[in-house]
């Protein structure tokens, strides 16, 4: 050993030995996102947006719908949620491209620190948002009417089925967003299929507002479906025999974003 080794030997000879912590990085890596949503107003983006939505959606059809026999807050009032959840999948996906065009993934790659540890911290981020959003949204959503007449139970499970969308979305999202590394066009590719399929849905509408050509994709697209499904955890209770479809679309969704997810994100660029 060389004067130079034994002198750098004895300098880190009382310091310990480093463990890294997935957790305690987990940690770190979400606490550092949520603070920067908190500081530069994310967080009441995320209040305000529910809001845009709902007086966006409620207002203009509130009255036609009455003529109909048709509570509109209550019928509604799942849309608005769906949308809300899209705008985090949007976040989600520009904070990806953000880190993986600034080069933070490549450098974090290149420490101790677990392979998923970057992708569940924002995701973990992310579910902050949607859960500010979602408490938002059911907040407007009691102003103009909107009430969990079915129990505390099937209100526990609309909150929790409305995460899971949120969260499934983001994860597709985030995988998009770690292979573009362009938030700025990220965006606008999102924009577009989030406004196809909810126009085209049940959520705004009745099945019969449309033409007969279209109905069987309104009816059978995972939007109207997911929508059906709130709807009825708001109202009388979902039953299995509507809950099973909008189950197999998030599994089968998250079967497919998964993989995408974690690839984009632990891959050499």
């Amino acid at each position: 050993m060389t004067a130079a080794a034994a002198d750098a030997a004895d300098l880190f000879a009382g310091v310990p030995v480093a463990r890294p912590n997935s957790f305690a990085q987990w940690r770190a890596l979400t606490g550092r996102i949520v603070w920067v949503m908190a500081t530069k107003g994310e967080l009441v983006i995320a209040v305000i947006v529910p809001l845009v939505f709902t007086l966006g959606f409620y207002l203009p059809l509130k009255y036609v719908m009455q003529f109909r026999g048709i509570d509109y807050a209550q019928f509604v009032m799942p849309i608005i949620v769906l949308q809300t959840m899209s705008f985090t999948m949007m976040s989600n996906a520009q904070l990806a491209a953000f880190e993986a065009m600034t080069g933070l993934n490549t450098r974090m790659q290149t420490m101790p620190i677990g392979k998923m540890v970057p992708l569940v911290s924002r995701q973990s981020a992310g579910l902050v948002r949607s859960v500010v959003s979602l408490v938002a949204a059911l907040g407007w959503g009691h102003m103009i009417g909107f009430r969990f007449v079915a129990g505390w139970g099937q209100a526990v499970l609309f909150c929790a089925f409305s995460l899971a969308v949120g969260t499934v979305l983001a994860i597709g999202a985030d995988g998009l967003g770690s292979l573009t590394k362009s938030p700025e066009s990220l965006s606008q590719a999102l924009t577009l299929p989030t406004l196809i399929f909810g126009m085209l849905s049940c959520g705004f509408v009745p099945e019969a507002g449309f033409p007969a050509w279209v109905r069987p994709f309104v009816r059978n697209q995972p939007i109207s479906q997911f929508s059906f499904a709130l709807r009825d955890m708001a109202d009388h209770g979902v039953t299995w025999h509507v809950l099973w479809v909008p189950l197999v679309w998030l599994g089968g969704l998250a079967i497919a974003f998964t993989p995408l997810a974690v690839w984009a994100s632990v891959r050499r660029s």
